[in-house]
């Protein structure tokens, strides 16, 4: 069977093969435990913090220590501390025995990672991905594969330095991650793999991999062979193990910085700057103290946001799109296809002159859909030209027909004249007080596949949503609306940044369009099999 095919740079592309064609040793239902290193990486800040304590309250002694070393006839800086604890042990005698509690914290310490991690394990099976961990207080989480929304790769910069990554099993609803913290990087991208592949509803294949029979489990000893390996060479090279498929988008480093430039925060805090300076020269200058905290806050905010959008990649695998993001923390999401509830391209006054668009996607994180992780997902793009955007939608939404994405960009979102009649259903004019600047291009059409929603005239943005993952639909009506004779659609779609509300349209078009759209939503639900993203697919791929 030929590999199956997605949109790329040159036309259609292979999809290439995924790092997990082949089930891992750790998904075959036994319980596992994590690598050996993650008790000090889950527990770090806690020795931060008493590092911290300890250089704060022995300063004094730091630095007198360290001036008599290194200037020639310093000496101390002055006679002892009465409050400092060296003195104390050294004035007392005590040495040896401040060196035997120090000895038995650290293997106290020690002892506690080591139970933290023995209890600490994980299992995958056919149905579940379960973890439990807790030595007093135990804990157990499942998440059932039928219900799994994707899998994230998430790499801190500490755990990059030593080859290791933790894996964010996403559910249906919020606060229902499961995590996997942490594994190697190599073994971690095998789990995933797996764990795509049995929530796509395929069974997994056992193949012979590097002469080893499918099916058998590796000793004990070969298990842990393989961990310290794998250990020792993060430790020496810091490798970040996984290959990045070729990506189809590439952002140019300039562009990047100058649309973040040109973001909306950007502006209405120069706004806020300016409105402060000028109350300020009229008023009193001490307005201007109120700008420093806002400055503060502001970049902080800034330098996190755009550090999140270096190394950006994105994808297409057999198990579903790729997006690659992070500068410090790298975060690898898989999104399957049919967890994609809509999409949405945008563009800013700002980037209309240098033709950039912004492409965003409301699916189901395991997050609230407010938090900071819930608005990063959403980003599918967050900067590219036409061509960039026209890809990553394909991406997205791969199963749409040729009638849809010609009501993309020339004859929706840019609507060129000579595009032809306007294929959308756009507010009357009647109610033009409603949209005054908008209402001839706010709108929306219908296809088989899916519902599109065009709207704004400064800041212009289309909606895509695929009648199959449609919930339900809504019709609302105020006063005003009833006395012109229009009402507002809304679309009902899982929580995030993207708008399924779409307002001053003609009342019998809404009308029309709920009962098109209810016929619609069941027609494509039951032909729908892109939850089922692997059926078919070779089982030996």
């Amino acid at each position: 069977m030929p590999p199956p095919q997605v949109p790329g740079p040159g036309g259609m592309v292979p999809v290439p093969p995924g790092p997990g064609s082949f089930r891992s040793p750790l998904s075959d239902g036994e319980w596992h435990r994590m690598h050996p290193l993650t008790p000090l990486l889950r527990g770090g800040l806690v020795l931060v913090v008493i590092a911290g304590l300890i250089i704060s309250n022995l300063r004094e002694r730091i630095a007198d220590l360290f001036i008599s070393t290194t200037v020639p006839g310093a000496g101390d800086l002055g006679p002892p501390q009465n409050g400092d604890p060296i003195d104390f042990v050294i004035r007392h005698n005590l040495v040896l025995v401040a060196l035997l509690i120090l000895a038995a914290l650290l293997v106290v310490l020690i002892g506690l990672f080591y139970l933290s991690w023995r209890f600490h394990t994980f299992r995958i099976t056919g149905d579940d991905v379960e973890v439990r961990q807790g030595v007093l207080f135990r804990s157990q989480r499942r998440a059932p594969l039928d219900r799994v929304q994707g899998v994230n790769l998430t790499r801190p910069l500490v755990a990059r330095l030593v080859g290791m990554a933790k894996l964010d099993v996403l559910g249906a609803g919020s606060d229902s991650n499961v995590k996997l913290e942490y594994l190697s990087t190599k073994t971690a991208e095998a789990v995933r793999a797996d764990i795509l592949r049995l929530a796509s509803g395929r069974k997994l294949a056992e193949a012979v991999a590097a002469g080893r029979m499918p099916g058998v489990r590796p000793g004990r000893v070969a298990q842990a062979t393989a961990v310290v390996t794998d250990a020792m060479t993060g430790m020496v090279l810091g490798a970040e193990t996984p290959v990045e498929p070729a990506s189809v988008v590439e952002i140019p480093m300039l562009r990047l910085l100058l649309s973040h430039v040109l973001s909306q925060a950007t502006v209405w805090l120069l706004v806020l700057i300016a409105v402060i300076a000028w109350g300020a020269w009229e008023t009193t200058p001490i307005l201007l103290v109120s700008v420093i905290p806002a400055m503060i806050g502001f970049g902080t905010y800034w330098v996190r946001t755009l550090a999140k959008k270096f190394r950006y990649a994105i994808a297409p695998t057999p198990d579903g799109v790729r997006i690659t993001y992070g500068l410090f923390t790298t975060i690898t999401e898989i999104l399957p296809p049919g967890r994609v509830h809509a999409v949405e391209v945008s563009q800013p006054l700002l980037w209309r002159p240098a033709g950039w668009w912004a492409v965003r996607v409301n699916r189901l994180a395991g997050k609230a859909s407010g938090s900071r992780e819930s608005d990063q997902a959403a980003d599918a793009l967050p900067v590219g030209d036409r061509a960039d955007a026209e890809r990553v939608m394909r991406l997205l939404l791969p199963g749409l027909g040729d009638d849809a994405w010609q009501l993309v960009f020339d004859r929706g979102v840019l609507r060129r004249r000579g595009s032809g009649v306007d294929a959308f259903t756009t507010t009357p004019g009647r109610a033009w007080i409603l949209r005054p600047l908008s209402w001839r291009r706010n709108g929306f059409a219908l296809t088989d596949d899916v519902l599109i929603m065009r709207r704004g005239f400064i800041w212009r943005s289309l909606v895509m949503v695929p009648l199959a993952r449609l919930q339900s639909f809504g019709i609302e009506q105020g006063p005003l609306d009833r006395a012109l004779g229009v009402a507002e659609i809304h679309a009902h779609t899982i929580a995030g940044r993207v708008s399924g509300r779409l307002g001053a349209i003609d009342r019998d078009a809404v009308v029309a369009l709920f009962r098109a759209a209810a016929a619609g939503a069941v027609r494509a639900g039951a032909g729908d099999r892109s939850h089922r993203w692997a059926d078919g697919l070779s089982d030996a791929e």
